[in-house]
């Protein structure tokens, strides 16, 4: 199941946009009703637009996900992503970043660095989180708790990416190789077990630190239990993306839990990030 629009008034559906402001952090709460779905049902969304846009592309969905990340690879230039090269590559292009080539080293522990994808690996995104760090798995994370199973699945197989002691990511765009700041035109995630309508979103900034958009990852429709969201600019104007992994660290010893009884823990991991040519502004 796909969803992608072009925002040009309040629309909700697959992908709730929750805010489109300045102002950080602030969405309105006043529930919308009775919304009319694609197949004529209802559309339940608990967040209102503030500001809306004409210059944004969203795509997303969940279940098979394999034509929804095509079709948001192809609003940019079609074909391979840009190489692993330092330096600005095809401004209509994009990188990917599926964690699969990442050193053993760093994999199936907390020790990956949150700069290898622009000082080692050159595709111009640096990672900071207000946890402890990150993991790469290639374990679906039964390195941390056996009781994972076959809970979190893999787009590229077989490692996933997820913060530590946070359910934070921050993704800052620099130009490949470099310390010098850059923009993009967007960004899409792929995301495991996604099991709250709201819990896991990606939040856009500009150079200025102003919010431009915040969207939700649907909710997992099926066993498999994948998700994509992401969010193309008219233009180049995003420094950074806060992505909010669900609602519990994978790592904080709670159990997944969405729909049984006692508290209520979505976790939730990330495979393949997918965003537009880094260049400088």
């Amino acid at each position: 199941m796909s969803n992608s629009i072009t925002i040009k008034a309040a629309l909700f559906g697959a992908t709730i946009i929750l805010a489109g402001c300045a102002d950080a952090g602030r969405v309105a709460t006043e529930p919308v009703r009775g919304l009319a779905g694609a197949d004529g049902t209802s559309v339940q969304a608990d967040q209102q637009t503030l500001k809306t846009r004409d210059d944004v592309q969203i795509v997303s969905g969940t279940g098979d996900i394999t034509g929804v990340v095509a079709e948001y690879r192809n609003l940019y230039k079609p074909g391979l992503p840009n190489p692993n090269v330092a330096g600005v590559q095809d401004l209509a292009g994009r990188r990917e970043i599926n964690w699969d080539g990442v050193p053993s080293q760093f994999t199936n522990n907390a020790a990956f660095p949150g700069n290898f994808f622009n000082v080692t690996s050159f595709r111009g995104a640096v990672f900071t989180t207000p946890g402890s760090g990150f993991r790469i798995t290639n374990q679906g994370y039964n390195e941390v708790s056996a009781n994972f199973g076959t809970e979190f699945n893999t787009f590229s197989p077989l490692k996933l990416f997820v913060a530590s002691g946070s359910t934070i990511i921050d993704v800052q765009f620099f130009v490949a190789g470099t310390n010098t700041p850059a923009v993009t035109t967007g960004f899409g995630s792929v995301f495991a077990d996604v099991g709250r309508a709201h819990s896991t979103t990606i939040e856009f900034f500009d150079a200025a630190g102003n919010s431009l958009l915040k969207i939700a990852a649907p909710r997992r429709s099926d066993e498999k239990g994948l998700s994509f969201a992401g969010a193309k600019f008219a233009s180049a104007i995003v420094a950074r993306v806060r992505i909010v992994a669900g609602d519990t660290p994978i790592d904080g010893g709670f159990a997944d839990n969405v729909k049984g009884a006692g508290q209520k823990h979505d976790l939730v991991a990330t495979d393949d990030f997918i965003y537009g040519e880094p260049r400088p502004f």
